[in-house]
């Protein structure tokens, strides 16, 4: 039963790809500039660095991968505990208010000041901007819970805990995981700001050097590395919530 779905979807990226691959290739065509190489030009430059790019590939999933963790981490819990508690929320809505628009990539000097070139400011950097984008989908997830809900579970004569765990947690799960697919595309957004800026590793940094060598097709491989670094943490994002809020 499931093959048909199945198919579709495997057909419908398929035709993504196809789509976005001739629309590319008639793009360079058209525009015949050594800036914009062909698909085929840069898949082939793509397999001769793989040596080079699949470390800093790993690098820079790392990087991205270890942010998501601390900012989602960090920022579920505050956010459970603020939206259940009329005082909390009162005291810390508008500090939420006043840093989330602030770009946390106007940061970074800062950072690399304080922590240095390493992985640090780059992880910092990150987990803030996830933090603040979990943090606020999460709030609102637990705010529009019915009250009703709660009042059920409370009649049962269930705890504080019982109301996370029954109500809170299960209402925000597809929040989380929302908030976690619209926060990859920032969060490497931001990455390669980082390793363009200061490093000497990562994707950021290899597309950077790719371009001061006006080595565009070299450079295209590394935004095809980017690009795919996303696509795979969206669908694993995608892949979770689908096994994890099966209730739905």
């Amino acid at each position: 039963m499931m093959r048909g779905p199945l198919l579709r979807k495997i057909g419908g990226y398929a035709f993504a790809v196809v789509f976005i691959v001739a629309g590319w290739w008639l793009t360079a065509l058209a525009l015949n500039s050594p800036a914009l190489p062909t698909p085929a030009e840069t898949v082939q430059v793509l397999a001769e660095n793989l040596e080079v790019l699949v470390p800093f590939f790993c690098t820079s999933a790392y990087r991205v991968i270890v942010s998501l963790v601390i900012g989602t981490a960090l920022a579920v819990p505050i956010a459970q505990v603020c939206a259940r508690s009329r005082v909390l929320d009162a005291l810390f809505a508008p500090v939420l208010y006043l840093l989330y628009p602030i770009p946390k990539v106007v940061l970074l000097p800062i950072l690399l000041v304080l922590l240095g070139l390493a992985d640090a400011p780059k992880i910092v950097l990150i987990s803030l901007t996830v933090f603040f984008q979990v943090l606020v989908a999460v709030r609102d997830a637990v705010r529009a819970v019915p009250e009703s809900a709660v009042v059920s579970v409370r009649a049962l004569g269930g705890s504080a805990w019982d109301e996370y765990r029954h109500v809170a947690i299960p209402a925000t799960m597809p929040a989380v995981f929302t908030s976690l697919r619209i926060g990859v595309g920032t969060a490497i957004a931001v990455l390669f700001i980082a390793e363009a800026m200061a490093g000497s590793t990562g994707l950021g940094y290899f597309i950077m050097q790719s371009w001061s060598m006006v080595n565009y097709p070299r450079m295209f491989a590394g935004i095809i590395a980017m690009a795919l670094l996303g696509v795979v943490l969206y669908a694993i994002f995608d892949l979770l919530e689908r096994r994890l809020t099966r209730w739905r």
